[in-house]
């Protein structure tokens, strides 16, 4: 009974602290051919993943200007392959209004819905 009990604190402890985890917005530079460099950012809306991605390319440069060579966006959400990204679109404000008016969130968005990566060099100022 009591290594039952230590199993089960233990599992839902692991289970809580996995919930917890935060994933990277952004990834570390890779650098490829002809001094290029590649990032990708993440986010919950195209923006939000654009704008990692800019931040990092940004961080990459430090003192020099990040010029973007190709940029390439992705969605990812859990209705990938359901439906279109439009349609996904309307069912994630239909899930907002729903959550607004039961009180809960009902979001289905997560903050890696949404990826972009950057290719770009970069500038001396």
């Amino acid at each position: 009974m009591k290594k039952q009990m230590t199993a089960s604190i233990l599992t839902v402890s692991a289970i809580l602290l996995t919930a917890c985890a935060s994933n990277p917005t952004a990834t570390t530079a890779v650098q490829k051919e002809n001094n290029q460099f590649e990032v990708t950012g993440v986010g919950k809306t195209n923006l939000i993943a654009k704008n990692n991605a800019v931040d990092a390319a940004n961080k990459t440069c430090k003192r020099s200007t990040a010029v973007v060579v190709d940029e390439k966006t992705t969605y990812n959400g859990v209705l990938k392959g359901v439906v279109d990204e439009e349609t996904g679109k309307m069912v994630e404000a239909a899930a907002g209004v729903i959550g607004s008016i039961t009180g809960k969130n009902a979001s289905l968005a997560k903050d890696d819905d949404y990826q972009t990566t950057l290719t770009f060099y970069c500038k001396a100022d």
